[in-house]
C-alpha cells in the first residue's frame, strides 16, 4: 500500500475550472465513499477549498489508484478524465507526503504563509474520520501534516505579515477606494471564509454588516465583530450606503446579479463600490465589473496577479523564512519514513526471532528424546546457553537491519532477510514493490508532478 496525491490547484488550473469541482458537505462525503469502495483505494481523505481540490490515497496500485480518483474528481467536474488530465498533478509516496506537509504550511497557497488551509485540512480529515475512510496509513500521516503546519507557523516568521487570501482581496480593495477606517462594509455569507473576512474588515476599522441564509449565524458573527446583522433578502438595501461588499456564501449559482448592483449604484451619487468575491463558485455576476465606479476583485484577478508576479505580489513573507519552512517539512517527512520504514520491518524482525526460537526449542526436544538422564540443572544451563548464542547472533542484524531501512536509498534490507532465512512473508512486500516500480518506471513524471 502507497501514498497517492492527485488534484487540480490554482497552480495548475483556470479559476473557471475550479468553480466545477466546488464541493458541499455531501458531495465531500459522497466523493469520499465512492473513492473506499473502488478497486484500488484502500483510505482516501478530500482536501477542497477555493483554490484546490486534492485527494490523498492510500492505494494497491499506482495506475489503478490514479485511474480510480481522477474518476472520482471527473464525475465532481461533469467531465471526463481526458479533458482535466492537463490540469491534474499526481504525486506518489515520498513526494505525496512532502507535498501534503507543503499544503498544511501555507507554502502552496495563492498566498504563500496563509493559515486557513490548515483549519480545512483539518476539517477534512474530521470528516474523514467521521466517515471511516482513514485508517491506519492516512492517520499517522494526516496526523503529522497538522503537526507540521502549526509547527512551521510556530516557529518561522512565515506568516508574520498575517497574510491571507481575504486580506490581500482587501488590499487590493483599499487601492481602489482607500482606507477602510470608518468605510460601511457588507459581507454576504457567514460561514468560515465569511466570518475571517469580517473579522479582517472590523480590524481595519471598518463598520461591518452582515448578512446570510441563516440569519441565527450572521447574528452570532455580528455580534462577535460588534457589527450588525440583517436578513439576506436587505442586502441589496444595504448596498446603497456600502463601500465595499464581499461575498462567500458558497452558494451553488449567482447571489448577487448585476442588475442589483446597478440599481445600488444609482443611488450612490457615483460613489465608489468594491466588490470582493471570495467564493468559488462565484457569487457575484462577472458582469458587475462594466458598471461605472465599481471595482471587482475575485480569484481569477488574484489568481492572475500570482502568475504575473511569479507569487511576489501575494506573498509577502521573507525568503528565509520560506527557506526555513521547507527545511522543517523535509526534516519531518524524514523522520516519518524512518518511522513508517521502522515499523515495516517490525514483523520481519519478529518473524526472525520467533523462527530462532522455534529452532532451538525442537533442538532442545531433540536434546531431551537422546539423553533422557540428563539431570534437570545441566539440562536448564544447556537451554539457557543455547538461547544466548542464537540471541547474540541475531543482535547485531536486527539492529542493523532497523538501522539501514531508515536511511534513502531504496535497499529492501529487510526483504533480504526474508529471502535469505526463508521467512514466507515475501507476498505483501512483493506488492508493495511492484507499485512502486510501476510509478517509478512506467510514468516516472507523473508519479512526482509539480503542485
Amino acid at each position: 500500500m502507497s501514498l497517492l496525491a492527485v488534484g487540480i490547484s490554482h497552480r495548475t488550473a483556470p479559476v473557471a475550472l475550479l468553480e466545477q469541482f466546488a464541493m458541499s458537505d455531501d458531495d465531500r462525503v459522497k466523493a469520499l465513499h465512492e473513492l473506499v469502495e473502488g478497486d484500488h483505494v484502500a483510505e482516501a481523505l478530500v482536501l477542497a477549498t477555493c483554490n484546490r481540490v486534492e485527494v490523498f490515497a492510500e492505494v494497491e496500485r499506482f495506475h489503478g489508484g490514479v485511474t480510480d480518483v481522477s474518476r472520482v474528481l471527473a464525475r465532481q467536474a461533469g467531465a471526463s478524465v481526458e479533458e482535466l488530465s492537463p490540469y491534474v498533478t499526481v504525486h506518489y509516496e515520498d513526494q505525496a507526503v512532502t507535498h501534503l506537509f507543503t499544503v498544511a504550511a501555507g507554502l502552496d497557497s495563492m498566498v504563500v504563509g496563509e493559515t486557513q488551509v490548515l483549519g480545512q485540512l483539518r476539517a477534512a480529515y474530521a470528516l474523514a474520520r467521521e466517515e471511516g475512510t482513514v485508517g491506519r496509513a492516512l492517520h499517522p500521516i494526516a496526523q503529522r501534516a497538522l503537526r507540521v503546519g502549526k509547527r512551521v507557523h510556530a516557529e518561522t516568521g512565515i506568516d508574520r505579515a498575517g497574510a491571507s487570501l481575504v486580506s490581500v482581496a482587501l488590499d487590493r480593495a483599499e487601492a481602489r477606494i482607500g482606507d477602510l477606517t470608518g468605510r460601511r462594509a457588507l459581507v454576504v455569507g457567514a460561514g468560515s471564509m465569511g466570518a475571517l473576512a469580517a473579522t479582517t474588515l472590523a480590524r481595519r476599522g471598518a463598520d461591518v454588516v452582515v448578512g446570510s441564509r441563516t440569519h441565527a449565524s450572521a447574528e452570532r458573527l455580528a455580534a462577535a465583530i460588534g457589527g450588525r446583522a440583517v436578513q439576506l433578502a436587505d442586502s441589496a438595501g444595504e448596498l446603497v450606503a456600502a463601500d465595499v461588499l464581499v461575498s462567500c456564501t458558497g452558494a451553488s449559482g449567482v447571489v448577487v446579479s448585476t442588475d442589483t448592483v446597478a440599481t445600488a449604484m444609482r443611488e450612490r451619487d457615483a460613489r465608489p463600490l468594491a466588490v470582493v468575491d471570495l467564493a468559488l463558485p462565484h457569487d457575484v455576476d462577472p458582469g458587475v465589473a462594466a458598471l461605472p465606479g465599481v471595482h471587482l476583485v475575485d480569484l481569477a484577478l488574484l489568481q492572475g496577479e500570482r502568475a504575473a508576479h511569479d507569487g511576489t505580489a501575494t506573498s509577502p513573507v521573507a525568503a528565509d523564512d520560506i527557506v526555513a519552512a521547507h527545511a522543517m517539512i523535509e526534516a519531518e517527512a524524514a523522520l516519518l519514513r524512518a518511522e513508517q520504514q521502522a515499523a515495516a520491518v517490525a514483523p520481519t524482525v519478529s518473524a526472525l526471532r520467533s523462527q530462532a526460537a522455534e529452532v532451538v526449542d525442537a533442538e532442545l526436544l531433540r536434546l531431551s528424546t537422546r539423553l533422557p538422564d540428563l539431570d534437570p540443572r545441566t539440562r536448564a544451563e544447556v537451554a539457557r546457553t543455547v538461547r544466548r548464542v542464537v540471541d547474540k547472533l541475531l543482535h547485531e542484524p536486527t539492529v542493523r537491519v532497523k538501522e539501514l531501512s531508515a536511511v534513502p536509498g531504496g535497499t529492501d534490507y529487510a526483504g533480504a532477510l526474508r529471502a535469505l532465512f526463508g521467512l514466507g512473508i515475501d507476498a505483501d512486500v512483493a506488492g508493495d514493490a511492484a507499485s512502486l516500480a510501476d510509478a517509478v518506471t512506467v510514468d516516472p513524471e507523473r508519479a512526482g508532478g509539480g503542485a
